[in-house]
């Protein structure tokens, strides 16, 4: 049965923005339970991570070596008990492609008793050129 969702919960999402417009992933993870679920549907692939430093890892493959980093759009709320996160970032990834860059990633999540964020389903767009 899912969680509900509580004011708690709302704040952890955002600090998990908050902490992905940083590009600071140690504090994205740190939104996350120890035992934390993660799956991701990319387009080239899935993912079925589990525990923090599976989806650190993870993050830094993604987005580490990023040159410009910039949140253009970002939501946080609640749908029937679980928490929806999505944002869309304007990045430079020379070995992808040139120029410009967006990603788009949304996640449904439930949140443990604390508020982190324990079982995470993600979807990502991939690097697309922007327009």
């Amino acid at each position: 049965m899912p969680s509900t969702t509580s004011s708690p919960s709302l704040a952890v999402a955002g600090q998990f923005i908050d902490a992905l417009a940083a590009r600071d992933f140690d504090g994205v993870v740190a939104t996350l339970t120890d035992d934390v679920r993660f799956r991701a549907l990319l387009p080239s692939r899935t993912l079925d991570l589990e525990g923090r430093q599976a989806v650190r890892a993870t993050f830094g493959t993604w987005f580490g070596d990023t040159g410009r980093w910039e949140l253009v759009e970002a939501v946080v709320g609640e749908i029937g008990g679980r928490l929806h996160l999505r944002w869309r970032v304007s990045v430079t990834k020379p070995g992808v492609g040139p120029g410009n860059l967006l990603v788009e990633q949304q996640i449904y999540a439930d949140a443990g008793p604390d508020g982190q964020l324990r079982d995470v389903s993600l979807l990502c767009t991939g690097f697309r050129p922007e327009a």
